[in-house]
């Protein structure tokens, strides 16, 4: 991905906060012969020793799984975007979009057995009331029955690159107006990059 120095994210902790919050990237890998993709719920793990894994499953019968090998895969994570009108300048300007986006490369390992009923049972946990649904609360051989129908893998991550256009290039009067013009605007991409541009310059 090309990011201009300026819109380049390199603050780890917020990079991971990032990841764990729009969880639901778009995986793209290569057959052979075209790239091909698909968005997953994804758990994102911090290992020892500073490394970084990411977990998800999808369906057997999706034939992505079979491209995977040894090649590096591409992880696409968006965060909110918006466009930016050239009227909010006190100067003559052409519109821009404003966005949060994060590419995660990296190795996939097959994850299978208890390894992946483990995997399942955390993304169950993070979206459920325990008490009301888990995996560990349905009938086992339902549970295995089901798990038949899914590969499980990780992504060991090689490098991250992550682009964050929040009007960095602005003065403060039209950083103000744009926020003010977005937070006007009532929709809630709009209000994610208002906030984002907010917190991006006070910590500047």
């Amino acid at each position: 991905m090309h990011i201009p120095k300026l819109y380049r994210e390199e603050d780890r902790e917020k990079i991971l906060e990032f990841l764990k919050q729009n969880n639901f990237p778009a995986l793209v890998s290569y057959d052979g012969e075209k790239p091909i993709a698909t968005h997953l719920p994804v758990e994102v793990i911090e290992a020892e020793g500073g490394g970084l894994t990411i977990l998800s499953h999808m369906s057997r019968a999706n034939p992505q799984w079979k491209s995977f090998g040894g090649a590096e895969v591409l992880l696409i994570f968006q965060g909110a975007h918006t466009y930016i009108s050239p009227r909010w300048y006190d100067h003559v300007n052409v519109p821009t979009w404003n966005y949060m986006m994060v590419h995660v490369y990296g190795k996939v390992r097959m994850v299978e057995g208890d390894e992946l009923y483990a995997l399942l049972s955390r993304l169950v946990k993070n979206h459920e009331d325990p008490a009301a649904y888990s995996l560990e609360s349905l009938p086992q051989d339902f549970v295995q029955k089901e798990m038949n129908g899914v590969i499980g893998f990780a992504v060991d991550v090689t490098r991250i690159d992550a682009g964050y256009k929040l009007s960095q290039n602005r003065n403060d009067n039209d950083h103000e107006n744009i926020v003010r013009e977005l937070d006007g605007r009532g929709d809630e991409q709009s209000a994610g990059v208002a906030q984002a541009m907010k917190e991006k310059r006070s910590a500047s």
